[in-house]
C-alpha cells in the first residue's frame, strides 16, 4: 500500500479485540482517526455497526476494513495481523447508503437516526401494536396489527430482517424490505419490497394504550407517535473485504444457506 494512505485502528472492548490491536499497533503504523484515511475495526458486527455510527455522527465517513474478533462476524473479514497492506491494496469495496429515521414522540420531540441494517418499531408493552403504514403519502395499510415493523437496507437483510422472514436483497439492488413483526392483522400479509427511493411512513394508531418504540440499528426512541424512513444518500459509507469474501456474495449465498 502506499505510504501516503494513512490508517486508524479501532478495537472493542473485549480481551481478544484488544490483544489483537496491540499486535498490530507493534507492526504498523497508525495515526488518529481526525488523520486517517482508512479505518481498520477489530472486533465484531456490532462493534462495526458502532465505529459506522460513530463516523456518521462526526460526519469524516472513512472506508473501513473489519476483521472479525467477535461472534458471527458476516460484516468482518478474517482475523490476520500479517500482510495487513497488500489485504488492503487488493480489498474489494462496497457502498453502503444508510436509512435515516425521522421519529415524533406523542410529546412532540423529533428525532434523527441513522440505520445501516434497519429501523424496527417495537412494541412496548405485551399489547399489539396498532399502527397505519404509507409509501410516499399513500396509505398502503390502514391498520397492522402486529409485535411491530421494520424498513432493512439489503445490508441488514439477513439480520432481523431475515429473521423475521423477510427477503434477502442483493446487495446493489437499490431496494428497501418492508417486513412485518409477527403480524396478527392483516393475516395474509408478509411484507413489501420496494424501490429505496421511497419514503415510508407509520403512525402509531393508539400510542398511549400500545406504546410503541422505533429502534435504528441499536439506538432506541421510546413511545413515538410517527415516523419516516428513507434512504439517506448524502451519508454513503465504504466497506472493505477481501475478494474471497465481499459482502454481495455472502448475501447472495445467504438465500441457499440452509
Amino acid at each position: 500500500m502506499s505510504v501516503e494512505v494513512k490508517l486508524a485502528l479501532a478495537a472493542s472492548p473485549s480481551e481478544q479485540a484488544q490483544e489483537a490491536a496491540r499486535e498490530l499497533e507493534q507492526r504498523y503504523e497508525w495515526v488518529s482517526p481526525k488523520e486517517a484515511d482508512l479505518m481498520v475495526a477489530l472486533g465484531g458486527d456490532g462493534f462495526l455497526l458502532q465505529t459506522l455510527h460513530t463516523m456518521l455522527d462526526r460526519h469524516r465517513a472513512l472506508p473501513v476494513f473489519g476483521m472479525n474478533l467477535g461472534t458471527v462476524g458476516f460484516l468482518m473479514n478474517e482475523w490476520s495481523p500479517d500482510l495487513l497492506e497488500n489485504r488492503l491494496m487488493a480489498a474489494k469495496t462496497i457502498k453502503v447508503a444508510p436509512l435515516r429515521m425521522d421519529a415524533v414522540t406523542i410529546d412532540g420531540e423529533k428525532m434523527s437516526l441513522a440505520a445501516i441494517n434497519e429501523v424496527s418499531l417495537l412494541r412496548e408493552t405485551r399489547q399489539t401494536a396498532w399502527i397505519e403504514v404509507s409509501v410516499d403519502d399513500r396509505v398502503v395499510l390502514a391498520e397492522l396489527v402486529a409485535d411491530g415493523v421494520l424498513v432493512s437496507t439489503p445490508a441488514g437483510s439477513t439480520a432481523y430482517n431475515f429473521s423475521a422472514h423477510g427477503p434477502i436483497l442483493p446487495l446493489e439492488s437499490a431496494l428497501v424490505a418492508l417486513t412485518p413483526i409477527s403480524p396478527f392483522r392483516p393475516r395474509r400479509w408478509r411484507g413489501a419490497i420496494l424501490r429505496d427511493n421511497t419514503r415510508i411512513k407509520f403512525r402509531v394508531l393508539d400510542p398511549v394504550k400500545r406504546p410503541v418504540s422505533a429502534v435504528a440499528d441499536q439506538r432506541e426512541v421510546r413511545d413515538v407517535a410517527s415516523v419516516e424512513v428513507t434512504v439517506d444518500r448524502s451519508n454513503v459509507l465504504t466497506l472493505m473485504f477481501d475478494p474471497e469474501h465481499a459482502l454481495d456474495d455472502r448475501i447472495a449465498m445467504e438465500q441457499f444457506a440452509i
